[in-house]
């Protein structure tokens, strides 16, 4: 799976491109703004966009999604249907964040852990990652050993958890459960900030060896 990145808002949120090498098949995750950059970058690329995934319902995640779904007349696909008060919210939370103003939206289809996505010749894993948000969902690729984990956890840190519905223990569990139980190599694909891997993560993260947090 190759994935590039195009970084979006002044939360420089990690909206990611991901595309399937054989037939170039390619969906947008996470577009959290700034629509006429991303189609700028996907021009460039010469990539046209089958689907939108969202991994969950904050604002600088979601905020170019109607956007780019009426422009590519692609479906808006997740997250899970706990995040549905987040997407109904989107009005107060764009005067939480200072963005213009964003009507509330619902997605074409939620996702549940277990689902897959085929996005060309590849499946896609979801994994449901309670936390951050009640329904926030990590995609895993297993043949390329990748996953984009929005904003459950980054390099040496973790989601934050003092929005309504965070909950930093379930947070912990999801990290513990859903994601370091992948194999130590896969590459972690954050919401905001640079990669890591799993493995790193398991060995220095603060906050999930109980230095912090």
């Amino acid at each position: 799976m190759q994935v590039f990145t195009i970084p979006v808002t002044p939360f420089m949120q990690n909206c990611r491109v991901i595309v399937c090498p054989e037939t170039q098949t390619a969906a947008i995750v996470d577009p959290g703004g700034e629509p006429e950059k991303i189609i700028s970058q996907l021009n460039t690329l010469g990539l046209v966009p089958s689907m939108i995934l969202l991994t969950h319902a904050h604002l600088d995640h979601v905020g170019a999604s109607t956007a780019l779904s009426e422009h590519f007349n692609i479906e808006i696909i997740g997250p899970h249907q706990d995040d549905q008060f987040w997407l109904d919210a989107l009005p107060m939370q764009s005067q939480m964040f200072g963005f213009p103003n964003h009507a509330a939206f619902l997605p074409s289809q939620w996702l549940k852990g277990g689902d897959n996505i085929c996005l060309g010749n590849l499946e896609l894993e979801v994994r449901h990652c309670p936390g951050h948000t009640p329904g926030h969902v990590v995609f895993y690729e297993p043949s390329s050993k990748q996953v984009l984990v929005g904003d459950v956890l980054f390099k040496g840190s973790v989601g934050r958890t003092d929005f309504p519905k965070g909950d930093a223990t379930e947070l912990k569990q999801s990290i513990e459960d859903k994601l370091f139980t992948l194999p130590d190599e896969v590459i972690v694909h954050s919401g905001h900030g640079e990669n890591t891997s799993i493995g790193f993560e398991k060995a220095t993260n603060p906050f999930m060896s109980g230095r912090f947090g």
